[in-house]
């Protein structure tokens, strides 16, 4: 029997990246999976097509989770198809890199809105689904800039600290009823999240990583898949670095 044969998880971003990696690491132990996108249906088709081996076990689901209101359709149209959520992986993300000075208002509040709104929205629904049968995951993937901020990422490292704190805040919230909140941190992850780097600037991340590579998502949903267990239960409120050991 796999971790998680038939259990019920959303991952909010799950067409790319980091995300992927969480969505078909679920896929691969049984579960029926829930992936969220926003713009990019060719992204999503693709991925489709190249897990069609899991059939009706992976969903597609593309929608907002900064609106409010799209993201209440979203459970509701869930409903219908699900009797319970066991976990909710809030991995959807952006940035939008610029110094202080020079960051625009919606340079600010892009990133807000998706990082710390989307977070909030989509936690917010899943509470109460995951109280009825008393159990629960939801984990936040946040990021080492959350802990150590980087030049130019006021607005993106501030969101992963808030999301660092709405885990520790959940967690004390719905401890007694069987829910677990955690916060993931990944470094620096082989997405297009640092396709902006060149060789040089590679090189130099490189040698501030002890372990001496980039990270993987496999890495990433090694962690966030182990936090879904029952296992973990006595795990919650807290949050792992997943970065090769930059910044330890």
């Amino acid at each position: 029997m796999t971790r998680f044969h038939d259990w019920k998880i959303i991952v909010t971003g799950g067409t790319r990246g980091i995300g992927r990696g969480i969505v078909e690491a679920f896929l691969k132990e049984g579960a029926f999976v829930v992936a969220t996108y926003t713009k990019n249906d060719q992204e999503a088709n693709l991925m489709k097509e190249q897990l069609a081996e899991f059939g009706n076990k992976l969903l597609l689901e593309k929608f907002d989770v900064s609106k409010s209101e799209e993201v209440k359709q979203f459970y509701q149209r869930l409903e219908t198809r699900w009797d319970r959520l066991d976990v909710l992986v809030n991995n959807a993300g952006i940035k939008h890199d610029q110094v202080t000075a020079l960051m625009t208002d919606d340079e600010w509040k892009q990133v807000m809105n998706i990082n710390l709104d989307g977070t909030f929205f989509m936690s917010r629904t899943a509470i109460p689904l995951m109280m009825k049968n008393r159990f629960g995951r939801i984990i936040h993937i946040s990021s080492v800039s959350g802990k150590s901020g980087l030049p130019g990422q006021t607005n993106y490292s501030a969101t992963k600290a808030g999301q660092i704190a709405m885990a520790q805040v959940m967690a004390k919230e719905v401890g007694k009823k069987g829910i677990t909140v955690n916060a993931v941190c990944p470094g620096f992850i082989e997405t297009e999240m640092i396709s902006y780097m060149n060789d040089e600037q590679k090189r130099a991340t490189l040698a501030q990583i002890p372990v001496r590579r980039l990270g993987l998502p496999s890495d990433v949903a090694n962690v966030v898949t182990f936090l879904s267990t029952r296992e973990s239960a006595y795990i919650t409120g807290t949050s792992i670095d997943v970065s090769g050991g930059l910044g330890a």
